[in-house]
Parts: C-alpha cells; sequence; structure tokens
C-alpha cells in the first residue's frame, strides 16, 4: 500500500465520515458531511468515493443497492503511511525525530502516556539479545 496515491483533502473528509460512522451509502455520507459543513453535491460524493475505491482507500459492497462503502483503508494504517513519507522526506528515515518533536510538543492523558510506557517497555523485549543456555541473569 506504499504505493497509494495521495488522498485530496474532499478525499480525507469522505474517508473521515467511513471512519466515524462506518459502512454507508452516498446519501448516508453526504447527510453526515452536510452535518459537518460540507455542502456538496450527491454526485460530488459519489465522485469522490469512486475515486477513493481507485486508490484502494475504500470497498463497495456492489451486491447492494444502493452500494454501501466501506474504508478499506483504517485511520493507523494511514497515519503510518504519511508518517514513513514524513520520516523518509525530512529526517532521512529516521523515526525518532518525529516522536520526540510530537512529544515535546503534545500534552499527554495519563492513560496514553501508560500506553508509551508498555510500548517503550516492549520495544526494550524486543531489543536484548536472547539468553544463551547456561548465561545468568544480571
Amino acid at each position: 500500500m506504499a504505493n497509494r496515491p495521495n488522498l485530496s483533502d474532499a478525499e480525507l473528509e469522505v474517508l473521515k465520515a467511513l471512519w466515524d460512522h462506518g459502512p454507508a451509502t452516498v446519501r448516508q455520507i453526504n447527510s453526515t458531511l452536510q452535518g459537518r459543513g460540507r455542502r456538496w453535491a450527491y454526485t460530488t460524493v459519489a465522485t469522490l468515493l469512486q475515486r477513493l475505491q481507485a486508490k484502494r482507500a475504500v470497498a463497495v459492497d456492489p451486491s447492494a443497492v444502493p452500494h454501501v462503502y466501506r474504508a478499506a483503508l483504517t485511520r493507523d494504517d494511514l497515519l503510518g503511511e504519511r508518517l514513513k513519507a514524513a520520516a523518509d522526506e525530512l529526517c532521512d528515515g529516521r523515526a525518532a525525530p518525529l516522536v520526540l518533536t510530537l512529544v515535546q510538543s503534545h500534552r499527554f492523558s495519563p492513560e496514553e502516556l501508560a500506553r508509551f510506557r508498555q510500548l517503550i517497555d516492549e520495544q526494550r523485549g524486543r531489543s536484548r539479545p536472547a539468553k544463551r543456555p547456561g548465561q545468568s541473569g544480571g
């Protein structure tokens, strides 16, 4: 999926509507977008969904009438793709500068901090060399 074409701002808005509300018809998606202040014609939303389908970001159930669209790309997948691209472009492929900048410039809840600690502990466990038989712990 690394070769996915970039998503336009309008396509991203449609994808966010699918992430937030789950599978939906063009009419339902348009209604959600109108609730967010977007006044697009039905045909505009249908065109955006077709583009997203061509980019493998949404899938459609062609057997359903009217067609029901669902996100084929998760928010986490897109975030990962974009962060990797930013790391490649701005940091010679290194993720640490991105992570450090995010951590330094945001406030996090105790729950988020606990999750970060858990991830760091898991990462430490993976980076330790495996003990050989007969090797004592220290």
